[in-house]
């Protein structure tokens, strides 16, 4: 079943709908050693909370970075592809159920928490976060350049709001998701982002709520 699996993944998100282009890491750089390693343990078929785990030796900024960036990716493909089935008129308000409803916030247009449909929504977040990823001063690519002060600080939003995809996703496009054909690889996406949050205490456990009677 696995390859018949990939197969259909394959075509599933080769539309390439990325909603944004994918950022890539430097060949020849610490980062993407560290990516190269973390997608071999991926591909292993270790247990995701085994895969997770800062290896030896490692720097902590580094392994979160290349977490985000690759989570970004991810998750960025994963809306993508389901972006058809989530419009204006189907998701007025970004929400997570009926409890949940999230609003925007930057430091630039929206000053204030602000109400916005979950396209608008995804649109500005994937927007603000390739914005944070390309900052050199937030995520420094260059050999010797230390991370600022606040870059677990900036992980921490990311990775929250990022989670807040999940939850839209799987409470309100979850048929969309088994009619394409990529429940599993939407669920080890997610395993694999919650294991790393709780690993690293990265998203606070109240905003994982709206998922908790989920399955983990």
């Amino acid at each position: 079943a696995q390859p018949m699996m990939a197969l259909c993944l394959k075509q599933v998100f080769n539309k390439d709908k990325t909603f944004r282009p994918r950022k890539k890491f430097e060949p020849g750089t610490q980062r993407f050693e560290l990516y190269k390693k973390a997608q071999a343990s991926l591909k292993s078929g270790l247990d995701l909370r085994t895969v997770v785990q800062l290896p030896p030796g490692e720097s902590i900024n580094d392994w979160i970075a290349v977490h985000v960036v690759d989570f970004f990716n991810r998750i960025n493909l994963i809306y993508g592809t389901m972006s058809e089935y989530c419009t204006e008129r189907s998701c007025p308000i970004m929400s997570g159920g009926l409890k949940y409803e999230y609003r925007w916030q930057d430091d630039s247009k929206y000053k204030k928490p602000t109400k916005l449909s979950a396209p608008q929504y995804m649109c500005m977040l994937m927007d603000w976060i390739e914005m944070l990823i390309n900052n050199e001063d937030i995520f420094p690519t260059r050999i010797g350049v230390p991370f600022p002060k606040q870059f677990q600080q900036v992980c921490t939003k990311i990775l929250t709001r990022l989670f807040r995809v999940f939850v839209h996703v799987y409470i309100h496009h979850f048929d969309s998701i088994i009619n394409m054909g990529a429940e599993a690889h939407v669920n080890t996406c997610y395993k694999h982002f919650y294991y790393f949050i709780r690993e690293f205490s990265l998203v606070d456990h109240r905003e994982l709520e709206p998922l908790v009677r989920m399955p983990q």
